[in-house]
């Protein structure tokens, strides 16, 4: 069988071959690509991989080593040795994923014609590439597309309750790059016009939560949904976090460089929780964005950095916040063993590998109840709270700090859970499944 998988972003382990720098976006896309190549002797596939560029990697085409390639919980004794697959680099500009571009539908009707594949498997609805592929197939029932982000439903939410004078507000290098928070609006509303478009046209979606599942439906009542849990990149199957192991008051957020991330409502919460535990300190992972030091750095403030600015000071938080920067899987690991609580404000989300990644682990998670977050942590396995309620926020991360309640039963259940949600094997051969339907 044939399957050509096209994704939303180079594989590290083809970065690492052409000598890019690796993203670290896709960990769930890799968890997938290494169960299958661990089992390519026997599960019949012969996988070709697709990528975006806009150089001249747009053209690329060849045969990539499969060379120490970390597998979560695969049996013991499968080597890697020896094996490839091909790749192949398609035309699409990676910084502008609102713009659809005939260029993109050409360039993927090429690889499609290569390839010839039984089964196509598109990452990402929110990206121009999964529309063109449609198009470029002729919207072929051989097509499968997977839900992510769901940008068109971001879009309404995305000023996640900013005061309006911040969302009007235009910096410097908002004007220069023409990318104030309005404009983020604009381009997720742009995204989600194409990605409404490519779920009319799809016969087969997959899909991971009921949110997911009931939005796909409602805009194509006729599309085939296939429900199939995402696999995690390999560190966080091993190690568990342990109370005595952690430092105290640590506070942990994989990202807050957006306004939708939610990094406001947190800090805005940090006077009460400080009032209970002094010693609490919030760390985030990713982009800092508030970054000021000196004159280039503050041309260099969005609207949203310069009100996190405005939050750290107002609320004296300044020796209580550090941002960590981007930050491998193994750095990711380490900082949710040494953390006494994980947690994901978001305003929307349907579902964050982060938080998998943090329940996988056993560490105490606290998580706005949005989207398809109920889906992935329930009420008895960590503390959920309603989205931008930032007494609720905080009242939720006190209690994990101080590990009151249930704690060493709730985390024994989240822990359960997602080891169900994210076991490889189980996603792997659900994955299995799914592509010999579409093939047959």
């Amino acid at each position: 069988m044939k399957v050509l998988w096209i994704v939303n972003t180079m594989l590290p382990v083809i970065s690492h071959c052409l000598g890019v720098e690796s993203s670290v976006k896709e960990g769930w896309i890799t968890g997938m690509f290494a169960q299958i190549m661990a089992n390519t002797a026997g599960n019949g596939i012969e996988l070709h991989v697709a990528f975006p560029a806009k150089d001249e990697l747009a053209n690329f085409e060849g045969e990539i080593p499969v060379e120490d390639l970390k597998l979560p919980n695969i049996p013991f004794g499968i080597s890697t040795e020896n094996l490839n697959f091909k790749a192949y680099g398609f035309y699409e500009d990676v910084s502008r994923p609102e713009k659809y571009d005939i260029k993109t539908e050409e360039s993927i009707r090429n690889v499609i014609n290569k390839v010839a594949p039984d089964v196509i498997h598109v990452f990402g609805t929110e990206y121009p590439h999964c529309l063109a592929t449609l198009k470029a197939s002729e919207y072929s029932p051989k097509v499968l597309i997977g839900l992510q982000g769901l940008c068109h439903a971001i879009a309404g939410v995305y000023e996640a309750n900013l005061p309006a004078e911040i969302v009007r507000r235009n910096t410097f290098r908002d004007f220069i790059k023409r990318d104030s928070i309005k404009n983020q609006k604009k381009k997720f509303t742009k995204r989600g016009i194409n990605e409404i478009e490519a779920i009319k046209a799809a016969t087969y979606i997959t899909g991971r939560t009921s949110w997911d599942r009931k939005i796909a439906k409602e805009i194509n009542p006729e599309v085939i949904y296939l429900g199939m849990n995402e696999t995690l990149r390999s560190p966080f199957y091993t190690g568990r976090w342990r109370q005595e192991n952690c430092e105290p008051g640590v506070i942990f957020l994989s990202q807050g460089d957006y306004p939708l991330k939610g990094l406001h409502y947190v800090l805005e919460s940090m006077p009460k929780i400080l009032e209970e535990c002094p010693n609490a300190h919030i760390y985030i992972g990713g982009q800092n964005i508030t970054k000021h030091e000196t004159f280039k750095e503050k041309l260099k403030l969005s609207s949203y950095g310069k009100y996190l600015l405005k939050l750290i000071k107002v609320n004296h938080l300044e020796d209580k916040v550090t941002f960590l920067g981007s930050l491998t899987a193994e750095e990711m690991r380490e900082q949710y063993l040494r953390s006494n609580v994980f947690v994901c404000p978001s305003k929307l989300e349907n579902s964050p590998n982060s938080l998998g990644e943090a329940m996988l682990l056993g560490v105490p998670c606290v998580a706005a109840r949005v989207g398809g977050i109920p889906d992935l942590i329930t009420e008895d396995e960590g503390i959920l709270y309603e989205d931008g309620n930032v007494d609720e926020l905080a009242n939720a991360i006190i209690e994990q700090l101080k590990a009151e309640g249930d704690f060493t039963a709730r985390l024994k259940k989240a822990r359960g859970h997602a080891n169900f949600n994210h076991d490889p094997e189980a996603n792997y051969h659900t994955l299995l499944q799914i592509y010999n339907r579409i093939a047959n």
